[in-house]
């Protein structure tokens, strides 16, 4: 008998490990892991970790032939700054990696009857607005507006959703004697903030980049314009999105991908609240023209009317309570023990 699991890939990133504490304190079912670097030490005990590569079929195969897997969070990816340098690599994670899971998803619904749940964390690089006029003029993005994104990860991730809906539909036809379908479920995040993980690599981590450098007292040369503006989000709100999307009736969504945000805040606005809690944060501006152009083509808000109407969601931290109760305090004791 195979056991019935729930798979996280690139579960050693800044989402996997909010997630792992989240669904270990109460899922039933047993947790595997994939990521191509070991889990840190507090959370590989709570999983199953297989350290090893999505494009690696055989591994793959190998697992479905040991666990019956009910559920899917994709989190593996190479991101957007490093997406850049490598657009040919990235593409062969994000894209290849993404339809291989996809495709495994589907062939696992089709043999236990039952819908696998594939859910999926998408990005505002989704986006791309021309400039910075439209973007003024178009302060709460839609899902299906200015969906022209100028960065390969934003390419990746666009694509990504399109071919999540396309197997969900595809499959639920070939499968017309039984009422059996891939349920593939997105989120497009704003910049993501953790106060227990390093950036590693996000266009949008100038803003935990200054609190990590401030709580160290280190200097940080900020590589977008005090200007910049985008919206951000605490991780576990990012959680809380995830596994309240996850859990939601299918009956109720109206859509397969959903914006969620939490609060907006320019780059300079973001070094506000930063030295307010570390008055002798050495903080400076020393804009990166790639990767300024890269934040000034996303929106400066999303609208999130349907997440919330649809499956109730809330973000739990506002810019207030994420610096105060979430941020500073843990970024404090992770370095000042």
């Amino acid at each position: 008998m195979r056991k019935k699991g729930i798979l996280i890939t690139g579960a050693a990133g800044e989402i996997g490990d909010a997630l792992i504490r989240s669904l270990a304190s109460r899922d039933q079912y047993q947790i595997i892991t994939l990521d191509v670097r070991p889990l840190p030490t507090e959370t590989s005990s709570l999983v199953t970790h297989i350290q090893g590569d999505i494009m690696d079929q055989s591994m793959l195969a190998r697992l479905v032939s040991e666990y019956e897997i009910a559920t899917i969070y994709h989190l593996a990816a190479l991101l957007s700054t490093r997406a850049e340098f490598t657009p040919e690599a990235a593409h062969k994670v994000n894209v290849e990696g993404t339809l291989g899971l996809l495709k495994l998803a589907a062939e696992q619904s089709q043999w236990r009857g039952e819908p696998v749940l594939f859910i999926f964390p998408s990005s505002i690089a989704a986006y791309g607005m021309p400039d910075l006029e439209t973007k003024a003029r178009f302060p709460h993005v839609r899902e299906w507006e200015w969906n022209y994104p100028k960065t390969m990860y934003g390419c990746n991730k666009l694509y990504c959703e399109l071919l999540g809906i396309y197997y969900s539909q595809h499959f639920r036809q070939l499968a017309a004697d039984r009422p059996v379908m891939l349920d593939f479920r997105g989120v497009r995040f704003p910049g993501l903030i953790s106060a227990f993980t390093v950036p590693s690599g996000g266009t949008s981590d100038y803003g935990p980049e200054m609190l990590h450098a401030a709580a160290q007292h280190l200097p940080y040369e900020c590589f977008v314009s005090p200007e910049a503006c985008i919206p951000f989000m605490a991780m576990p709100d990012a959680v809380i999105a995830l596994t309240h999307l996850a859990n939601a009736p299918q009956s109720a969504l109206s859509r397969r991908v959903y914006n969620v945000t939490s609060f907006s805040l320019t780059a300079a606005e973001f070094k506000d609240w930063v030295v307010k809690y570390f008055p002798d944060a050495q903080i400076s501006f020393k804009p990166d023209l790639k990767r300024q152009g890269i934040v000034d083509s996303w929106p400066a808000g999303l609208n999130d009317n349907d997440a919330r109407r649809d499956w109730s969601w809330k973000p739990e931290y506002d810019v207030q309570r994420a610096f105060s109760e979430y941020l500073v305090p843990n970024i404090r004791n992770r370095y000042q023990g």
